[in-house]
């Protein structure tokens, strides 16, 4: 175990100018971002490996993190996906926490958090007082911040949102999943599914295979229309960083493909990329939704669920085209939490049906989506 008196003294400075002093447990190098809050109590490294976190310095509010440590990302399944994670690397900028457990004990653990940020070049900082911290964070808003950790060099704040972080997270070329054919053959695959990448948590693509399907990945810009080899029963338009309207090439393409009403499915990001291609609008949450435990309710139903989200933007339903209607609706805030069309084979959801982690009781929309296919 290391001692806490080795370690060098870090900061979390908030564009206010609100400090909060701790100690690094991870790279030592200063970095700034948007401070963000999860309420989860577990599943740091699929949060931490979430695209959607790209650009964003994450507040744990759990108290005690660490004490599991972190699986081996060389386990791989038959894709050559890593079973632990949901992505190859850390997307967050950096991490926060009230107290670092440096002892950790798990069956799957192969080296500590520590450690894993340590050799991804991500700091770390704890010893504050995150109750405080996501206290401030609900009352103004996220803000911008920045970790300075002692003997390194300063940075400027930044505004991640200004930037298009879809085409930092995307893949940059089009990936086939459980598939040994090529386009033109026929396949015994239940359905072959086209993921727009934006930023996707993989565990989207092990629901798919997992349900027979083909995955076809593309990058967040790819002309879904101008190729023609991809016969396609479906579309999914996944997750991801930052403000939906900087996906401008993503808006364009699914607004072509609802002209020729091909089933789309929009998860998180997604569900704001729909309704931004149907002529909706979004706009920014004064704090967002991060967390495995957001209440939705289904208002046709009435039934509530428990959901897995995290994202900082939101669809205005007054803005939305006729024909559309609310899916799902926050039960803390009223926020929207999907859209469906009553007529045309679109719909999204705003939570993550894949979980991962969190709770498996919406993973019933990939059946539904798959239902909805010719």
């Amino acid at each position: 175990m290391t001692g806490v008196g080795a370690l060098k003294s870090a900061k979390l400075v908030l564009q206010d100018g609100t400090v909060f002093n701790g100690k690094s447990f991870g790279a030592e190098v200063s970095v700034p971002g948007e401070v963000v809050f999860n309420t989860g109590m577990v599943g740091y490294p699929e949060s931490l490996t979430d695209p959607s976190y790209k650009g964003q310095i994450l507040v744990l509010t759990y108290p005690l993190i660490g004490n599991y440590g972190v699986p081996d990302n060389r386990i791989r399944d038959e894709n050559g996906l890593p079973i632990n994670f949901e992505s190859e690397k850390i997307q967050a900028e950096g991490l926060v926490v009230s107290d670092y457990s440096f002892d950790y004990s798990h069956y799957t653990a192969a080296k500590s958090l520590s450690q894993w940020l340590k050799e991804e070049g991500k700091p770390a900082i704890f010893g504050i007082d995150t109750r405080q911290l996501t206290k401030k964070l609900r009352e103004k808003g996220v803000m911008l911040g920045k970790i300075v950790v002692d003997g390194c060099s300063d940075v400027e704040f930044e505004d991640p949102n200004l930037r298009n972080l879809t085409l930092e997270v995307s893949a940059n070329k089009k990936v086939i999943y459980n598939s040994s054919v090529t386009f033109l053959e026929k396949r015994s695959i239940k359905k072959k599914i086209l993921l727009i990448d934006c930023g996707v948590k993989l565990n989207i693509i092990r629901s798919l295979i997992n349900r027979g399907c083909c995955v076809i990945r593309v990058p967040w810009d790819y002309d879904l229309l101008a190729d023609k080899e991809i016969d396609s029963d479906g579309i999914i338009i996944s997750n991801g960083p930052g403000d939906p309207k900087m996906c401008n090439a993503t808006i364009k393409n699914v607004a072509a493909a609802m002209k020729e009403e091909r089933p789309i499915f929009g998860i998180c990001l997604g569900n704001q990329i729909l309704a931004l291609a149907a002529g909706g609008d979004t706009y920014k949450l004064k704090y967002g939704h991060r967390s495995q435990n957001q209440p939705c309710i289904n208002p046709e139903t009435k039934r509530c669920y428990i959901t897995t989200q995290n994202h900082g933007y939101a669809v205005n339903m007054k803005t939305m085209p006729s024909g559309w209607e609310e899916l799902f609706v926050n039960a803390n805030d009223g926020t929207n939490e999907g859209l469906r069309h009553k007529n045309k084979p679109f719909f999204s959801s705003q939570f993550h049906g894949e979980h991962n982690p969190g709770p498996r009781d919406t993973e019933f929309l990939f059946d539904e989506f798959l239902r909805m296919l010719k």
